[in-house]
């Protein structure tokens, strides 16, 4: 037996103490505690929240659990990827997009600024602005100093010289800079907005606010 009782044993103990024992037998199985992966697919949402963020969470987290009458442990890195991968497998699908060449291109900042320093001196902070082409996917990025129209703007065509070649669509997110009224189906983009795509001979089209899939390539 796992608890390595035989019934000479068991006669001598009372039913408290052989429960205690058959009890913690069965704990030795189940050691690892289980991550709240509902919880940490929420977090992923986040700028900035990584795998291995929400992971040293959760070790922290186990450890103010453990004692001795409770013994428990966390996964490891791996294991804990793993069984998240699993978890979002089971998940309802989001609506695929379907790309075609030349139409779509994504553009949004990423991430959280980052620091620019003269020598040991910060010297302020930078947004990066990121672009992807819809089909293959092919990205640009580069640094802006702010998120205003002339930061989008400018960044998007610096992208579009880089790509060589303008798409049917530019789609951002709905930022405040590029749209002057707000709407979920029809959002009314800036003057300077409607000029930009008049100029290049393409559309303007912002993704809908809370509908992560409409910009998946970037986000």
């Amino acid at each position: 037996m796992a608890a390595k009782l035989d019934w000479k044993a068991v006669e001598a103990m009372d039913e408290a103490e052989l429960e205690r024992r058959l009890l913690a037998c069965a704990r030795a199985d189940e050691t690892y505690v289980q991550p709240d992966y509902a919880r940490i697919h929420q977090e992923l949402g986040q700028k900035g929240v990584t795998l291995m963020l929400l992971w040293e969470e959760y070790c922290a987290q186990v450890g103010e659990q453990y004692s001795a009458d409770n013994p428990v442990k966390p996964w490891r890195y791996s294991q804990f990827c793993e069984n998240y991968r699993k978890f979002a497998k089971r998940l309802k699908r989001s609506m695929r997009q379907v790309h075609r060449a030349g139409e779509k291109l994504f553009i949004d900042f990423a991430g959280p600024t980052i620091a620019l320093f003269d020598g040991d001196k910060e010297v302020g902070r930078a947004n990066i602005f990121v672009a992807a082409i819809g089909v293959s996917g092919y990205c640009f990025a580069c640094a802006t100093p702010a998120q205003t129209a002339p930061d989008w703007l400018g960044a998007t065509a610096r992208a579009l010289h880089f790509s060589g070649g303008v798409p049917q669509l530019i789609i951002p997110d709905n930022p405040r800079a590029l749209v002057s009224i707000a709407d979920r189906y029809e959002p009314k983009l800036t003057d300077t907005v409607q000029d930009f795509a008049r100029h290049y001979g393409c559309a303007v089209l912002p993704a809908r606010a809370h509908h992560p899939q409409d910009k998946a390539l970037t986000s």
